[in-house]
This record gives C-alpha cells, structure tokens and sequence, in this order.
C-alpha cells in the first residue's frame, strides 16, 4: 500500500475523532485544557509521543507535492514541531492554554476546519482510487 494512502486511513480519523469529540464535549475539553499544562510529565510524555509521530511521519512522507500528499507531509512537520516545542518549551503551553479556556471559540473554529481536513483524508484513503 502506497505510504500516502496508509497514512491517509490513520490520520484522517484521528483528526475526525478529535474534532468531533471536541465539539461534543466542550466542557470537559475545557477541563483537559485547564489541567494539562498543570502536570509537567504528562506535558513531556506527550511532547515525546508527538515528537516520535511527527518524526516517523516526517521520515517516511516528506512529499513536497503540489497535490493532497502535501497535507500528510505538513501535518508530520507540525506534529514534529509541536513536539519539541512541548519537550524544549512547555512554558509556552501554559501560556497558550489560558488563551484557549477563557475562549474556546478559538479551538472550534480551527478544529472545525481539520475535521473538514480529516474527511478529506479519509475519502483519499478509503475511497477514492488515487492515480497520480
């Protein structure tokens, strides 16, 4: 199987899962996002596990591209990104995450935007035959 189908089909939903969860769930993503700056391991645990995503991502799908490939390719840089900033900077997440519980409109509308990003994947991996 091609590497940008295959990682269509594993991004795709769980880029919908969490939009859709989020949405549904306001207040308790509002509680996650309170309290997890609050504990500086989960905060490292998690800037690794996205850091090691975002590498492998990054390692086997650099595809600079102008065609849909390209999202793939973003997505590892930005998870690759997130995590270091997460592992180097976690300052920065405390920061960021009082911005977002005081207004959680600025997590829907971007999360409401990747969902869009995540059907499309989804459709590109599971059912559209792509020809490139």
């Amino acid at each position: 199987m091609d590497s940008s189908i295959l990682l269509a089909r594993l991004i795709g939903p769980y880029i919908i899962l969490i939009g859709v969860a989020l949405i549904f769930n306001q207040k308790t993503f509002r509680k996650i996002i309170e309290d997890f700056p609050k504990n500086p391991s989960l905060v490292f645990m998690a800037g690794l596990f996205t850091f090691v995503a975002g590498l492998a991502t990054v390692l086997f799908h650099n595809i600079w591209v102008a065609d849909w490939r390209v999202i793939i390719t973003v997505f590892g840089w930005l998870m690759l990104i997130k995590g270091v900033s997460l592992v180097m900077m976690p300052g920065i997440l405390f920061k960021t995450t009082k911005v977002y519980s005081d207004n959680l409109k600025l997590v829907l509308i971007p999360w409401g935007i990747m969902i869009l990003i995540g059907i499309f994947l989804v459709i590109k991996g599971y059912i559209i035959k792509v020809c490139y």
